[in-house]
């Protein structure tokens, strides 16, 4: 027919389609080289002596905080001059867990931390850090659990804070009393702290993390093992236990057991249930930085909360490689060299992250050994 002739039907030749279509992948998932471990090293050992940049600290924390704001009601937010301020949120006895939270007919009475539960700025007010009031501020989880806010237990904002990875590049680097001397430390996954440790990890803790599966694994979900839990935990004082309660459904009832069983043997430490809203923005924001992982680490998500909580970090530990600047050969942590599983992290990703906020001026990484006087 004319009309054919006029206007043929074209169709797109099967290469031609297929590199559009990869040429749209790789705009939404770039690729690019990670450098290997010697480039990296390499790197290191010829960057110039660490220097503060508060200016580029001030706006990476804005940037953070507005990025993992959680949501308010649309009552009205009282500014404040410190955004990353955390909550503290109480169970009430006897509540109920309501819909999408399996925690069973027991008693529920725990502390559930957010960091920096901000909300957003009405529109004729500058892009400034604002914090919801108390009894607005509250997610959907801490609402459907009936939950009180409350001030967090820490006083704000926290000076120097020390955030202690696991990383092998902590043995013999001699940073033991440089980690204690800071005002805040926080250490991941309930890492070994007795005397053989203390030079190169220190001892003190004022906060540290648990992985519900460390509490499946490592005490047997403390089915039968509760009190020799509670003795292993007294190495870390009166610290705070930073748990992932509600981001798994597997993790919930790990969660409470420890916290059950630190009660009932009246343990000096006090349970902190992440707010699970904060965990998922904080994923999203380093993801939408490049890292490509199945699930964030631990220490970046520690990482996180300190960078909202404090005015002064440090990092010990975080080294995902395995030799140190000396291209000696180390284990994977400084106690053992288990390696993690595969898949789930993408910890060189994670290092190069830090390493670019290290450069900025925006947090301190210790690595190697640390100088014997400590100011």
């Amino acid at each position: 027919m004319l009309w054919r002739g006029i206007c043929p039907r074209s169709r797109l030749p099967v290469g031609v389609a297929l590199g559009v279509f990869v040429l749209c992948w790789l705009y939404v998932y770039p690729v690019y080289r990670i450098p290997d471990e010697k480039e990296i090293v390499n790197e290191i050992l010829q960057q110039a002596k660490w220097k503060r940049n508060q200016t580029a600290i001030a706006a990476f924390r804005d940037n953070l905080t507005w990025s993992i704001q959680l949501p308010c009601t649309s009552l009205g937010c009282g500014s404040e001059t410190h955004a990353n301020t955390g909550r503290m949120c109480k169970l009430h006895k006897d509540s109920d867990p309501g819909p999408g939270l399996n925690l069973g007919p027991q008693r529920r009475e725990a502390a559930v931390l957010t960091t920096a539960p901000l909300c957003r700025p009405k529109k004729e007010a500058p892009r400034t850090m604002l914090r919801c009031p108390a009894t607005v501020c509250c997610n959907k989880v801490e609402l459907s659990l009936g939950k009180e806010p409350q001030d967090t237990p820490f006083q704000l904002p926290l000076k120097k804070c020390s955030v202690v990875g696991n990383g092998g590049i902590l043995k013999a680097s001699d940073c033991g009393r440089q980690i204690d001397k800071a005002d805040f430390v926080m250490r991941c996954n309930l890492p070994p702290l007795s005397n053989e440790y203390t030079k190169d990890a220190g001892y003190r803790t004022h906060l540290v993390t648990a992985n519900p599966s460390i509490i499946e694994k490592r005490f047997q979900n403390l089915l039968w093992s509760r009190k020799s839990f509670v003795e292993s935990m007294k190495v870390y004082g009166r610290s705070y236990i930073y748990m992932p309660a509600f981001s798994m459904k597997t993790g919930t009832d790990p969660s409470f057991r420890t916290y059950y069983t630190l009660s009932d043997f009246s343990a000096n430490q006090t349970i902190l249930f992440a707010n699970p809203d904060f965990l998922r923005n904080v994923e999203k924001f380093w993801k939408s930085k490049g890292i490509h992982a199945k699930r964030l680490s631990t220490g970046l998500f520690l990482v996180s909360v300190a960078l909202g909580l404090c005015e002064d970090v440090t990092l010990y530990g975080f080294w995902p490689f395995s030799m140190d600047l000396q291209r000696r050969i180390i284990s994977h942590h400084y106690y053992d060299n288990v390696m993690p599983y595969s898949g789930y992290h993408a910890m060189p990703e994670e290092f190069l992250q830090l390493w670019l906020l290290h450069k900025s001026g925006i947090l301190n990484m210790q690595i190697g050994k640390c100088e014997e006087d400590v100011k």
